[in-house]
């Protein structure tokens, strides 16, 4: 078995408390090992790292990457697609398009090309697995995995009606097992099925009642974060809160996060959830971050990923049905809206966030705040919520925000006035190190996804590194590696991609009581417009797959 060293590296590992240590890493086999012991033994291969940056592969733990909903924006976006220089095909690259939602050959080369490794859908109703695992197979120099949407499910909100609890741990064990997904996500609970029933369905409060199940969304929450923690999935329950995007929606969010006292939960793309105001009157529209963070440092049942805006053209697309008419009607431009039978929703619209715009300013500037408000970096992950706040290809240009003060306060100065009474982004000092960086983008996601070897350079890990060299432009920095591996294969060098490899995906298979199968069936043979034995995916008809253990003792 070949030998592989990245000698002498200035290394970042924060899982392992390595503050920027000149080391030595040994690589066999795909995965980290320790050197050996024998020092008459020589690498195959040395990448001399002398005065450069390691880091582990980067993981983006919450973007929207496979599925019918982004084959679906992109075809709403053909100008933007035609006017973005396309991924030209070489030896070794195949070729693809790449605007706001790049296709899947362009989405892995240019994750890789940032030195991410790692990326999860966040969104992918059970009945678009199948179709999601067809475009991860075409998805490379990622690692890859999704989270099922399940905060609307008919059987979901049936058995909490019911007072059936161990029928919904069930359900939700089987249907990770039935999609090869990963983790559950909770979208909007409560409000995609209101908006499916009646003409501007929605709701606005935990204690609304869904229509047809006489339930609330916090019993949705409570029920599916108990039904996720007893079956020990690896991460938590994965939640977009109701009312994203409206002002004064952060009272809710702060009572989701109380409902989940004493459980675990993620809240993802929390800066679309942080606004204070009036819904009616904009001149009123706020930020209420410091709130919400101090609850955040004081709960650590909660963790939190971005959702960053970053000024630009792009697309939002989401599980949240009623957000996206609600952003037709705010910006007037086309939209798309899916409904998956007794399952979720989808919305799709195109959107150009502006620097001249109050809301967009004030967007990007909340998003910031979180990041820096925030005490413990191992709490909170970076994302953009791609392409939803803005492509992930902008991570570069928000590491260089963090790092450094004064370009936030060059940006800060192009707003509009009233965003710095509006915010309290203009009085924090706060800088990011290369080590809290490595946090937000390594470490942190993979620690809250229960990824045990990924984001990290211990013996075990996973092979997936990240090399920079040292500049005092941040955003250049990280746009640029000078060597990104994927399982000790070498697929960046000089900038130049060197190969191309499949990945693997990631799910979880948890234990559940059989039992319950034949109430399942049933509910499928009078309801769904498949059969039952057709919606299990088999293991021929999806790639390679790595299951991670669920926790043990759960």
């Amino acid at each position: 078995m070949s030998l592989l060293l990245v000698r002498n590296g200035t290394i970042y590992d924060p899982r392992h408390g390595v503050d920027g240590v000149q080391r030595d890493l040994w690589i066999s086999g795909g995965r980290i090992i320790e050197a050996p012991a024998d020092t008459s033994i020589k690498p195959d291969r040395v990448i001399d790292a002398t005065g450069m940056v390691v880091m582990a592969g980067g993981v983006d733990m919450h973007c929207h990457i496979a599925g019918p909903k982004v084959n679906s924006a992109r075809k709403m976006l053909p100008g933007d697609r035609r006017r973005a220089k396309p991924y030209r095909r070489t030896a070794i690259a195949r070729s693809g398009t790449i605007g706001s939602v790049p296709s899947t050959f362009a989405t892995g080369y240019l994750y890789a090309g940032l030195g991410y490794t790692t990326a999860f859908d966040a969104a992918i109703p059970p009945l678009a697995a199948r179709h999601a695992h067809e475009e991860f197979a075409d998805t490379p120099q990622l690692d890859k995995g999704f989270l099922v949407l399940a905060g609307n499910n008919h059987y979901v909100m049936q058995q909490l009606r019911n007072a059936e609890p161990q029928l919904v741990k069930a359900y939700l064990g089987w249907l990770l097992n039935a999609t090869k997904g990963y983790g559950i996500k909770v979208v909007n609970p409560g409000g995609v099925e209101n908006w499916k029933c009646r003409a501007n369905g929605n709701v606005k409060t935990l204690d609304d009642t869904v229509d047809g199940f006489h339930i609330r969304p916090r019993d949705i929450l409570r029920g599916v974060a108990t039904a996720v923690d007893e079956l020990g999935l690896p991460h938590s329950v994965h939640i977009h809160c109701n009312n994203l995007g409206l002002p004064g929606n952060w009272s809710t969010t702060l009572e989701t996060m109380r409902a989940l006292e004493g459980q675990r939960g993620h809240l993802t793309h929390i800066q679309f959830h942080s606004y204070g105001g009036d819904p009616d009157d904009q001149s009123t529209f706020r930020s209420e971050v410091p709130q919400l963070a101090d609850y955040v440092n004081s709960h650590s049942n909660l963790t939190v990923d971005v959702g960053q805006v970053m000024f630009g053209e792009t697309v939002s697309m989401t599980g949240d049905g009623p957000l996206g008419y609600y952003l037709h009607k705010v910006t007037g431009r086309k939209w798309f809206s899916g409904d998956i039978e007794q399952e979720a929703g989808c919305g799709i619209v195109p959107i150009t966030y502006k620097e001249k715009s109050f809301v967009h300013a004030l967007q990007w500037a909340v998003g910031l705040e979180w990041y820096l408000l925030v005490d413990d970096p191992w709490r909170i992950a970076m994302s953009t919520d791609h392409p939803n706040g803005a492509s992930f290809l902008a991570y570069p240009q928000i590491i260089a925000l963090l790092m450094d003060r004064t370009r936030r306060q060059d940006v800060l100065n192009r707003l509009p006035a009233r965003i710095r009474d509006a915010t309290v982004l203009g009085q924090l000092e706060r800088q990011y190190s290369l080590y809290e960086i490595a946090i937000i983008t390594r470490a942190a996601p993979a620690k809250m996804l229960g990824l045990t070897r990924k984001g990290h350079l211990g013996p075990g890990a996973d092979a997936d590194i990240t090399i920079y060299t040292p500049d005092a432009d941040y955003e250049r920095m990280f746009e640029l590696p000078r060597y990104v591996l994927k399982a000790g294969e070498i697929l960046i060098e000089q900038g130049e991609m060197r190969k191309s490899v499949e990945g693997t995906t990631l799910q979880t298979a948890p234990d559940f009581d059989a039992g319950a199968l034949p109430s399942i069936r049933e509910w499928f043979d009078s309801r769904y417009s498949i059969q039952f034995r057709n919606y299990s995916i088999d293991a021929d008809e999806y790639a390679e797959t790595v299951v991670e253990p669920t926790i043990s003792g759960a």
